[in-house]
């Protein structure tokens, strides 16, 4: 299980796991369970170079299409095939198996993002 204390968070629902100059990003559990069973997902090519804020891909729902927005600034060096194979991983496992790109950043990337505690306060208000 992953230790969700460690992550960073956007506003956006992705959360950010930093490892080195090498930022894991998907999208939390809450968007998950916002946009029901995921059935599509879109990412981006490897060499995308992404400005914090971008959209790099979707995921469409059988409710909704759902932007995916780059909480920090990079260039995407992997994507997950797995989830673009099977986009339900997002729905049963948004923390582990389902990761969606990796990207090399700058010092200082997850400046300005959200610990858990900020992250839960802006979900449940």
């Amino acid at each position: 299980m992953t230790d969700l204390t460690a992550l960073k968070y956007s506003e956006e629902h992705e959360w950010v796991a930093l490892d080195g100059s090498t930022a894991t990003i998907g999208i939390t559990d809450y968007a998950a369970d916002a946009l029901g069973d995921i059935v599509f997902v879109e990412l981006p090519a490897v060499g995308t170079a992404l400005s914090r804020g971008d959209v790099f891909g979707e995921a469409e729902s059988t409710k909704s299409v759902s932007e995916l927005y780059a909480p920090v600034a990079g260039t995407v060096t992997e994507i997950n095939e797995a989830v673009v194979d099977d986009p339900a991983l997002l729905n049963s496992s948004p923390f582990e198996e389902a990761w969606l790109v990796k990207i090399e950043v700058a010092d200082g990337a997850l400046d300005g993002l959200l610990d858990r505690d900020g992250y839960t306060a802006i979900t449940e208000g």
